[in-house]
């Protein structure tokens, strides 16, 4: 019995598997990230703000305000770890009011998020 074109069809589904499980990990919000040339140490993921191209802030995928956004984080606590994801055409203006916020509020781990560029 010939098992090459089995092999093909199981080579072919684990590529298809591997392909949708990268596209869900990577997040429903699509943000253009800075570059940094230097290494950033890991931040564990607990809470997500993210601010989009347009300057809308979104807390846990869930689009919020200024304001909304300071009553949701009222509820963490202060060590909660918080990574903040905004998209590189961001008016600088809005990511300051997001991190002025969080340092306002008592955050001691907050973390921009940046993807590593060229030298």
């Amino acid at each position: 019995m010939n098992v090459i074109p089995l092999v093909d069809v199981m080579m072919v589904l684990l590529t298809i598997v591997l392909m949708t499980s990268t596209f869900i990990a990577s997040g429903a919000i699509p943000v253009e990230l800075p570059k940094v040339t230097q290494d950033q140490k890991a931040v564990i993921k607990t809470a997500m703000i993210v601010v989009d191209n347009q300057g809308t802030i979104y807390f846990e995928s869930a689009p919020t305000t200024l304001q909304g956004l300071k009553e949701k984080i009222n509820s963490l606590g202060r060590e909660t770890p918080v990574l903040v994801r905004a998209d590189r055409y961001v008016a600088v203006q809005a990511c300051v009011d997001v991190l002025d916020l969080l340092s306002g509020s008592g955050f001691k781990k907050v973390g921009l998020q940046t993807e590593r560029g060229q030298r």
